[in-house]
């Protein structure tokens, strides 16, 4: 049973932090599938806020309470023929099959099993800034989840047990006996927004090499009635425009497709139809930053993107600076990051003959 129906407030604003993505996956997925791909483990229950939100798993809807919530998940295991139960907090991602299996292993012999980590360092008696003290640290160990018991046990311990910090406070209070496994240092609770940076490095140390990406984007808009052209976001006086369905921004169109691309995400035309109506005359800046979404939202941090316009006229050097402030601006990203720089195509071609302008970009993604 995975426990993930608290707020997360503590996390920072936005969605719950189980709900957040965490190397390209959301928090509550990477925990959910360790759980369900442990040959040992049978029927996965999650406890959500809102009993929904996870495929291809039993969904429960959460109390007011961690402690109502645990009883919530325990109730949707009745009848499942199910002697030993694991409790687990959902903010806790990075728990391994060998971890999970030293709990598993203890039940055997043991009515409940816990993992924990010493704790080392000195501890400290605080009043306020002032340090007053010393603690004794003998004895100490840091608790972590999942924490293993009895289903009928602590089932039993929940209904008559006060509100507690964890699951193992619960059996106690109750008499039950809980065996110490050794912990994991990776299997750390995701509680404050730097908790996401310490996961995202132990996630890189555990799947191995830096994940790079790299794609180009392509596109050209003629020349037809106008007095501007917009470019990166930029109006560019000119004595014509450029034609198209959106405000045929060039640069952002190509830019937007590299970004697509290296995601291995389709094209512009499958995410902003041409067809459809509500993208005649659209702001192209729409399109760049939903590209640089949806990389964020697949884990992927925007490293650089590249951009070559083709054309004779206008002439791009004297608005280069602002173009790419305003590209860093969409994209999320410092402008160091970004470079626009154009060339001509020496007379030659549908650009030489000042038809049209065509636009080449490149862009760089990296696993955050």
């Amino acid at each position: 049973m995975i426990v993930a129906g608290g707020k997360g407030l503590r996390a920072g604003p936005g969605v719950a932090k189980q709900w957040r993505v965490l190397g390209g996956r959301r928090v509550i997925d990477r925990t959910v599938d360790a759980f369900r791909t442990h040959p040992g483990i049978g029927p996965v229950v999650v406890v959500t806020p809102d009993g929904a939100g996870i495929d291809g798993v039993h969904c429960v809807r959460g109390g007011p309470t961690r402690g109502a919530s645990v009883r919530a998940g325990l109730a949707a295991l009745a009848g499942q023929a199910v002697r030993d139960v694991l409790i687990h907090d959902g903010a806790r991602p990075l728990v391994t099959h060998e971890l999970i299996g030293r709990v598993l292993d203890a039940l055997r012999d043991f009515e409940a099993a816990a993992p924990g980590l010493p704790v080392t360092d000195a501890l400290w008696r605080v009043d306020g800034a002032a340090i007053r003290g010393i603690a004794a640290r003998d004895g100490l160990w840091r608790a972590q989840t999942p924490q293993g018991f009895r289903l009928e046990r602590i089932q039993a311990a929940h209904a008559v047990a006060r509100e507690a910090a964890d699951d193992v406070e619960v059996a106690l209070e109750v008499g039950l006996d809980v065996v110490l496994v050794p912990g994991d240092q990776a299997n750390i609770k995701i509680t404050h927004p730097e908790d996401f940076a310490r996961a995202e490095s132990l996630l890189r140390d555990r799947e191995g090499d830096l994940d790079v990406r790299l794609g180009n984007g392509y596109d050209v808009h003629r020349f037809g009635p106008g007095d501007h052209v917009m470019l990166c976001g930029t109006a560019i006086p000119h004595e014509r425009g450029l034609v198209g369905h959106s405000d045929a921004d060039v640069g952002l169109h190509a830019l937007a497709d590299a970004i697509y691309g290296a995601l291995a995400d389709g094209d512009i035309g499958q995410h902003f139809p041409p067809s459809d109506p509500q993208w005649k005359g659209a702001a192209s800046r729409r399109f760049l930053e939903h590209a640089a979404m949806r990389a964020t939202e697949r884990g992927y941090a925007v490293a650089n993107l590249d951009l070559t316009l083709v054309c004779e006229r206008p002439k791009i050097g004297p608005h280069a600076n602002a173009m790419r402030e305003a590209v860093a601006a969409m994209a999320g990203i410092e402008v160091d990051r970004v470079s626009v720089k154009a060339t001509t195509s020496e007379r030659l071609g549908f650009t030489g003959r000042e038809e049209g302008i065509a636009a080449l970009a490149t862009a760089t993604l990296v696993r955050r």
